[in-house]
């Protein structure tokens, strides 16, 4: 399988689905490298999905170095995206560039994605001036959730005309791929029309150009937390439990391990 760029995902646009996929650490990249994926995301969900954080606010620059370097090592076909954490951005266009930078450098990403839209416009606009590939993000941003009053649907009734100016405004900064969150589907349609980049939907609807889940929530991991927009394939949290308990009787047995699994 060819190496995923920043060309062929633009490329794709109309042409075929693209398919991302978080992931934090090294075993799991690997994993979806090989199944096929086309973009991870490093995504600050780190902090409240692998470090017990009650929210993406937390999430320092240097977490997310590195737990992308563990994700980079791991990946030879995928394009990898690393998340800018709250605060490593909105200050100025000198510190996002700066940051940027070290993200870009220090993880092995390909590309950095911040979000925002109008309002980040000439942000995005001066890390691309540097040739670091841009993702963009509008709708339901985790990072201003206290200003939103919790994770809601975004885009409805007044709402609509300020999406679509921050749609507009991600790609004339020149972000080459946008994520649309928690959006009506109408809306995502609307958006992904309008655009000539690749719209990335998570809760906007099937027309988006692509979709991204978190892979906890895929795979059933986080227990009974289940967005509307997610689908779970499967239900590892219950396998892992039974799997533990297994292995906790048969300790408690004395029939692990046996013969077979010691040394003569």
């Amino acid at each position: 399988m060819s190496k995923v760029t920043v060309p062929i995902l633009k490329g794709m646009k109309g042409e075929k689905k693209i398919t991302m996929l978080t992931a934090y650490d090294h075993p799991m990249a690997k994993i979806m490298d090989d199944a096929g994926i086309d973009t991870i995301l490093v995504g600050d969900s780190v902090g409240p999905v692998m470090l017990g954080y009650p929210n993406t606010i937390p999430v320092t620059v240097d977490e997310m170095i590195h737990h992308t370097r563990a994700v980079t090592r791991a990946v030879k076909r995928a394009l990898v995206v690393i998340d800018m954490p709250f605060m490593s951005y909105q200050e100025s266009v000198d510190q996002a560039k700066r940051n940027a930078g070290k993200m870009f450098k220090e993880s092995g990403a390909e590309a950095v994605k911040l979000e925002g839209g109008v309002a980040m416009h000439d942000t995005i606009k001066a890390i691309v001036d540097i040739d670091i590939p841009v993702v963009g993000h509008i709708g339901l941003t985790p990072q201003s959730i206290h200003r939103m009053g919790g994770y809601k649907v975004q885009g409805k009734g007044n709402d609509v005309e300020k999406l679509i100016a921050d749609a507009r405004a991600v790609e004339t900064a020149g972000a080459f791929m946008i994520v649309l969150e928690c959006v009506p589907r109408q809306l995502g349609k609307e958006i992904t029309e309008m655009l000539s980049i690749p719209t990335i939907g998570i809760g906007a609807g099937p027309d988006c150009d692509g979709q991204v889940l978190v892979i906890h929530d895929l795979l059933g991991l986080l227990g009974d937390f289940r967005p509307k927009f997610v689908k779970q394939y499967r239900n590892l949290s219950e396998d892992i439990s039974n799997a533990v308990k297994e292995y906790i009787g048969e300790i408690h047995q004395g029939s692990f391990p046996d013969d077979s699994q010691s040394f003569h």
